[in-house]
């Protein structure tokens, strides 16, 4: 027997509505960030100095920050920097980025831009081959662009 208007819009009228629910990102903590940092080096202590992180102090845009992490090291077979490793403190995943080197890489360097939404501390950590790991840390403020402010 077919259905008539009436009967489909009362079927219709009846039918539960499930909620759709979006997911937002988690808010990092610095127990986050303490959490991916010993994730990379274990239990190992890590030491300040033979790593440089040249990042700007101030920025307008934290859409593309440039940065530069560069580590003191002759680069030979005997001594060279396995790798170079970047967190930031407010990042859901603070593992910014992880840099894989050996002897043929010449220097001890890497060159990006990253992503930073808001003022923190950026902090980068390198791995030289007798197993060492040397860290520097960096404060970012991140301000808001000039041109959002209203004018009257």
């Amino acid at each position: 027997m077919p259905t008539t208007r009436r009967q489909f819009l009362g079927l219709a009228g009846s039918v539960t509505v499930i909620p759709i629910v979006t997911l937002r990102p988690v808010d990092a903590t610095p127990a986050m960030l303490n959490a991916a940092i010993r994730n990379v080096v274990g239990e190992a202590p890590i030491r300040a100095g033979r790593i440089k992180l040249d990042i700007p102090p101030l920025v307008e845009n934290g859409n593309t920050v440039p940065m530069m992490v560069s580590v003191a090291s002759p680069m030979t077979t005997e001594d060279y920097v396995k790798s170079i490793h970047v967190f930031n403190e407010k990042n859901p995943q603070p593992n910014v980025g992880n840099f894989y080197l050996n002897p043929a890489s010449g220097r001890a360097q890497i060159t990006t831009r990253i992503r930073l939404a808001d003022t923190q501390k950026v902090v980068a950590i390198a791995r030289l081959s007798d197993d060492s790991f040397w860290q520097v840390t960096a404060d970012v403020v991140v301000t808001l662009a000039a041109c959002t402010e209203e004018v009257n």
